[in-house]
C-alpha cells in the first residue's frame, strides 16, 4: 500500500505541475484584478493571447471575417472610388494651402518627410484612406495593454539599471529616472512622427484657417489613424497610471490627472467630430517640449547640472512658443476662424460626418482652453525653477522633499 506505483509520477514532476497552474492562477488573477498594468510578463501573455486568437481564427475558422482583427489592426478601409470623389472636390471650399512654402526650413522639413515616407513605402495605394467607427475602440483597447507591457519592461529593465550603472542609488531618483527615461523614449519618437503625419496635411506648420476649409475631415491616410489612435491609448494608460497611483504622486498630482483627462478628452472628441488637423497640432505642441523636459530632468537626477540647466533653458524656449503661443494661436483660431467652415458642412448631420452647428464652437474650444490655462499654470512653475537654477539651486520644485531619505550624499551644488 505504501510503495509508489511506477506509473506514479516523480516528486520533481509534481512540484513543477504545481507551479505550472500557480503561474497560471496567478495570470487570472493579474487579468481580474487589473495587476497585469504593473506586471509586465502578465501584459505580455494578456496580448499574446489576442494574437494567438486572431492566427487560431485566421487559419482555422470557416469565414471570412476575423473578430480579433480590429484589435490588432486598424478598421474602415475606404473604397477607392469614394476616395477619389472626395479628393477631386477637395479644394474647392477654401483657397488652396501654401503649406508654408516662403520658409525654406519648413519646406525642408515636410520634404524630407515626404521623401522618407515614399522610400519606406514605394508601393502604398495612391488612394488608401480609412474611415473611423465604434470598432476603433477596440483597438485602443489592445494598445493600452501593450503600451502597459513596454512601460513597465522599459522602466524596470532598461532604464532602471541603466541609472544603477549611472551611480544613482536613491530608491525615489531610480524611479523617477525610469519614468523619465520612459517618457524620453516615447515623446521623442511621437514628436517626430507627429510632424511626419502633419507633413501631409493642408494646415501644415500651424496655416490655422485650414483647420476648417473642406470639413469635415474624416477621410485619413494610414499614419494618421494610426498615430491618432495610438495617442489615444497611450494617455489612456497613463491615466490608469495615475489614478491607480503606480507612480509616486507629485505635489501638482490633482493638476496632471485634470491634464490627462482634458488630452483624453480632446483625442476622442476630435477624433468623433472629424477635427483631427487640430488634433495632430495639438498632440505636435505637446510632445516636442515634453520631450527636451524629460531630457533635462534625466540630466538633473544624474547632478549634471551645466548640462541640465542647458537644456532647460532650450526648453523653456521651446515650451514658449508650442505650448503657450501656438497653443494660444490655436484657441484664436477656434474663435476666431469658426466661419470658415464651408456652408454645406454648417449642419448636425453626423451621419456624412457634420456636426459643427454654430453652438459646437464653444464645445471645441472648452478643452482647449482648459488645457491653455494648465500650460499657464505649469509655465509660472518653470520661470521659478529657472530663476532657482540662476542661483544655483537646481531641481524641480514640483519633487520637493521626495528624496529627503536619499542614501547618497547631498551635493553642493
Amino acid at each position: 500500500m505504501g510503495r509508489r506505483s511506477n506509473k506514479d509520477p516523480p516528486a520533481a514532476e509534481l512540484r513543477a505541475h504545481h507551479a505550472r497552474l500557480m503561474e497560471r492562477h496567478s495570470f487570472v488573477s493579474d487579468v481580474t484584478t487589473g495587476r497585469w498594468l504593473v506586471a509586465p510578463v502578465s501584459a505580455l501573455r494578456l496580448a499574446l493571447l489576442f494574437v494567438a486568437a486572431y492566427v487560431a481564427w485566421e487559419y482555422l475558422a470557416p469565414v471570412a471575417w476575423n473578430p480579433i482583427r480590429p484589435f490588432l489592426f486598424i478598421s474602415y478601409r475606404l473604397p477607392a472610388t469614394e476616395v477619389v470623389i472626395a479628393e477631386s472636390k477637395r479644394h474647392m471650399f477654401g483657397p488652396k494651402p501654401t503649406y508654408s512654402l516662403d520658409n525654406p526650413l519648413l519646406t525642408a522639413i515636410r520634404s524630407f518627410c515626404h521623401l522618407v515616407h515614399f522610400k519606406l513605402l514605394p508601393k502604398e495605394a495612391p488612394f488608401l484612406r480609412y474611415g473611423k467607427g465604434w470598432l476603433d475602440v477596440c483597438f485602443i483597447a489592445y494598445y493600452v495593454i501593450v503600451f502597459s507591457f513596454l512601460r513597465q519592461t522599459l522602466t524596470l529593465h532598461v532604464f532602471r539599471p541603466l541609472a544603477q550603472r549611472l551611480g544613482i542609488r536613491s530608491e525615489a531618483k531610480l524611479n523617477r529616472f525610469a519614468e523619465q527615461g520612459y517618457g524620453l523614449m516615447y515623446w521623442g519618437t511621437t514628436s517626430l512622427v507627429g510632424v511626419y503625419v502633419m507633413s501631409f496635411q493642408d494646415s501644415w506648420w500651424y496655416n490655422f484657417e485650414h483647420f476648417w476649409y473642406q470639413y469635415p475631415h474624416w477621410q485619413m491616410r494610414r499614419e494618421l489613424k494610426l498615430y491618432y489612435l495610438l495617442q489615444g491609448s497611450f494617455w489612456l494608460q497613463q491615466a490608469f497610471v495615475m489614478l491607480l497611483r503606480l507612480e509616486r504622486p507629485r505635489k501638482d498630482y490633482y493638476e496632471l490627472v485634470a491634464h490627462h483627462l482634458v488630452t483624453l478628452w480632446l483625442i476622442g472628441w476630435s477624433y468623433f467630430i472629424n477635427l483631427n488637423q487640430i488634433g495632430t497640432s495639438v498632440f505636435v505642441c505637446m510632445d516636442i517640449p515634453d520631450t527636451f523636459l524629460a531630457l533635462s530632468k534625466l540630466l538633473n537626477y544624474l547632478d549634471l547640472n551645466l548640462a541640465a540647466a542647458t537644456t532647460y533653458t532650450l526648453f523653456m524656449v521651446i515650451w514658449s512658443y508650442f505650448r503657450i503661443y501656438l497653443s494660444a494661436r490655436t484657441l484664436a483660431s477656434v474663435y476666431f476662424d469658426y466661419h470658415k467652415i464651408p456652408e454645406y458642412a454648417r449642419t448636425f448631420f453626423p451621419s456624412r460626418g457634420h456636426w459643427l452647428v454654430w453652438w459646437m464652437q464653444c464645445h471645441v474650444f472648452a478643452p482647449l482652453l482648459l488645457l491653455l490655462l494648465l500650460n499657464i499654470f505649469w509655465y509660472v512653475i518653470m520661470w521659478r525653477v529657472f530663476a532657482n537654477a540662476i542661483r544655483g539651486v537646481y531641481g524641480d520644485e514640483r519633487e520637493d522633499g521626495e528624496f529627503d531619505d536619499d542614501e547618497e550624499p547631498k551635493k553642493d551644488k
